[in-house]
């Protein structure tokens, strides 16, 4: 049995698969998140409660069904051979992406690895332009010239998808720098987060970054999804230190219950708070599970068994989650979540069918998109107001000689 339900005076409370509570407070509904929070150098936590209106779980859910259509769709697309190259799914991780989103607004800069369709759609895509630049389309989100693992989207502040395992952290470590360096002193600024892997968590970058991150106070948040597998590793035998929410030492860190995307929003609202008001980096860890093998050319189930993918998928699948919460909440019901669910797979059907009548980009595309058109100030000044020039009086080196 998925629930049960007791009454207790006139609310009504639903014990959840997860073995939470919830309950109505009117056009919202409370969610208990305990037990989906561990802390590490934190005096404070996430809330263990979290309020949801019907709007708001309906967007996750469709976003989340999306993220998991679209991802099956190229699934299917690479086997038929219209894709081609590298091609990592992010289905099972959805709830990640979304909660997280959630949680962030598009002034935060956002970058990840090559598992990156899913951020891509959601920060500012559509299925129709992920598909085209996995087919290499120039209808694609970078015209056709990025692939897979290349996504970009600087309108809305989502730099990629990057192809070397772990070379996105330094680069987020630099935009959480650029946002605190364009913040005016005093000012709440706006975070970076970088995500990546467990495989990629030993990186030697990432410890320098981390070191940089810590000294300068930057609003930078290391988001490590741990789905369990580096490439065809489990942590426990890549990985000598494997609650890597403790892995940034003094850093402070949050490990999330990565399933649920309801703890995974509560969880990096806190994050958020914490970096974006100048105390500093945090190490986060999301406990999440891929489905599919670490790219399309791996099956998976090698290094695992099906057992284990089938448990997981039916204990503790993100997707199946929202659609119980919908229910039990009486937000929706079963057969309107089916309509749903049938809207979107035709939806992602039809947008597919968009990409492939795009054509593939010209030659003369090839060559541009490298170098800057200009090098005049976007903003009219060479310099933001506020900028902390060299303190020369207080420098070793003065005129040439040294004090």
């Amino acid at each position: 049995m998925l629930s049960s339900t007791l009454l207790k005076g006139n609310r009504h409370i639903v014990r959840a698969a997860t073995s939470r509570y919830y309950f109505s407070t009117g056009p919202a509904v409370v969610f208990d998140l305990s037990g989906s929070f561990q802390t590490h150098n934190l005096e404070t936590a996430p809330n263990e409660t979290t309020e949801c209106s019907k709007d708001e779980l309906w967007n996750m859910f469709e976003l989340m069904y999306t993220m998991r259509r679209m991802e099956i769709t190229c699934d299917n697309e690479y086997k038929a051979r219209n894709i081609r190259g590298f091609c990592h799914l992010y289905d099972g991780q959805e709830a990640v992406a979304t909660g997280i989103l959630q949680a962030l607004d598009e002034k935060d800069s956002y970058i990840t690895s090559y598992r990156c369709h899913c951020i891509a759609l959601a920060r500012g895509g559509s299925v129709k332009q992920v598909v085209a630049e996995l087919f290499g389309f120039e209808d694609g989100m970078t015209k056709g010239k990025g692939g897979s693992m290349h996504f970009y989207n600087k309108k809305h502040n989502f730099y990629g998808g990057q192809g070397i395992v772990g070379a996105q952290v330094p680069v987020g470590a630099g935009l959480a720098f650029a946002n605190k360096y364009n913040t005016p002193p005093g000012e709440r600024m706006p975070v970076a987060i970088g995500c990546y892997g467990d495989g990629a968590a030993n990186q030697g970058q990432i410890w320098e970054a981390a070191n940089m991150a810590s000294l300068w106070k930057l609003p930078m948040i290391f988001c490590i999804e741990n789905n369990q597998y580096g490439m065809g590793t489990s942590i426990d035998r890549h990985s000598s230190h494997s609650d890597y929410y403790k892995m940034g030492n003094h850093i402070p860190g949050v490990r999330i219950d990565g399933m649920n995307v309801l703890a995974v929003r509560e969880g990096m609202r806190f994050v958020k708070d914490y970096c974006a008001s100048g105390q500093g980096p945090m190490y986060v860890e999301m406990m999440t599970y891929r489905y599919h093998g670490h790219s399309m050319s791996d099956p998976g189930t090698t290094y695992r068994n099906r057992e284990e993918i089938a448990f997981t998928r039916s204990t503790r699948d993100p997707l199946e989650f929202v659609k119980k919460c919908l229910v039990d909440a009486e937000f929706a019901t079963p057969d309107e979540l089916k309509e749903a669910e049938k809207r979107i797979r035709k939806d992602v059907q039809q947008q597919v069918m968009e990409a492939k009548e795009s054509a593939k980009p010209s030659m003369d595309s090839l060559f541009e998109d490298i170098f800057a058109k200009d090098l005049v100030s976007r903003s009219g000044s060479e310099f933001p107001p506020h900028i902390r020039m060299p303190d020369y009086a207080k420098s070793f080196w003065i005129d040439g000689k040294p004090e």
